[in-house]
């Protein structure tokens, strides 16, 4: 005899589908959060050693600083003798399709060492070109206090992706503001000349 079709079979029905695929969701979550989250501490630590200065030999914990009612992650790094050497800072500015997350890697005067983008949603073969060589080593060496962190469209000294100003322009105003964060835990009590 077949079950007769009611609201309440249904609503039945439909509970014990939506109960199976939670607990099927909650147990691949269970199963995937370490190994993604082991992933993404092995990038950020790749990244960390790339953008800092070779002399760089300890890096320490993660930090965070306040600047302008916002808080950005940092982290310090020490030479062989424990002098500090430089600072990686994460900044994530908006570009064209939404934030681009870049590692900025600074010496002790305030010199960019290098960057590096963790990730992005820009356009591909437009804006996703931030992450090439050929625009990010620009900034290799870069000293803030002598070159202006602008696209040269608006007067600065960055070359822009061609088509791509606002990618551009969003990486320029993030090393900017990486610039000026660098500044501000010069000045909290973990002075970077210690």
């Amino acid at each position: 005899m077949a079950v007769k079709s009611s609201f309440k079979n249904m609503s039945l029905c439909l509970l014990a589908i939506c109960l199976v695929c939670s607990a099927l969701l909650a147990g691949v979550y269970a199963l995937t959060a370490e190994p993604i989250a082991a992933a993404a501490a092995a990038k950020n630590e790749a990244a960390i050693k790339e953008v800092l200065p070779e002399t760089a030999v300890t890096i320490e914990e993660e930090r965070t600083v306040d600047f302008e009612g916002a808080s950005y992650s940092y982290n310090l790094a020490y030479d062989e003798l424990g002098n500090t050497v430089g600072c990686a800072i994460n900044v994530a500015p908006v570009g064209f399709g939404g934030p681009i997350v870049i590692k900025v890697g600074f010496d002790v005067n305030g010199c960019i060492c290098n960057t590096k983008v963790l990730s992005q949603a820009e356009t591909p073969g437009l804006g996703a070109k931030c992450v090439e060589p050929a625009f990010s080593d620009q900034f290799k060496g870069w000293n803030p206090a002598e070159k202006d962190l602008a696209v040269k469209k608006d007067g600065g000294d960055v070359d822009a992706i061609t088509a791509s100003t606002i990618t551009s322009r969003a990486y320029a105003d993030g090393l900017l503001l990486a610039t000026k964060v660098f500044q501000a835990i010069g000045q909290t009590p973990m002075l970077l000349n210690e």
